[in-house]
């Protein structure tokens, strides 16, 4: 399988102590840290992690069956797609 590079949205919002930070993709996934870069990394660590478990469980669940398997994409709507993706 091709491994490329995903966008996602990643929120964080200040509070007590340090940031909490969410995927507004998946949800679940948020994160904590004392700062934004900390809190950025755990939260990339824990969305990677997240995927990682899902394969794994999939895998389990399907070992030795005959399962169709295929790749779908889907659009981003304006609203959630990363500025940078934009075409404004």
């Amino acid at each position: 399988m091709n491994r490329g590079l995903m966008p996602f949205t990643a929120v964080f919002l200040k509070a007590a102590g340090g940031y909490l930070g969410f995927v507004e993709e998946l949800p679940g996934v948020n994160a904590h840290g004392a700062t934004l870069e900390e809190t950025r990394a755990n939260l990339q660590r824990l969305a990677a992690i997240v995927f990682d478990e899902e394969r794994s469980q999939s895998e389990l669940l399907i070992e030795g069956k005959d399962v169709v398997r295929e790749s779908f994409t889907l659009p981003f709507p304006p609203a959630y797609a990363p500025r940078m993706l934009r075409q404004e």
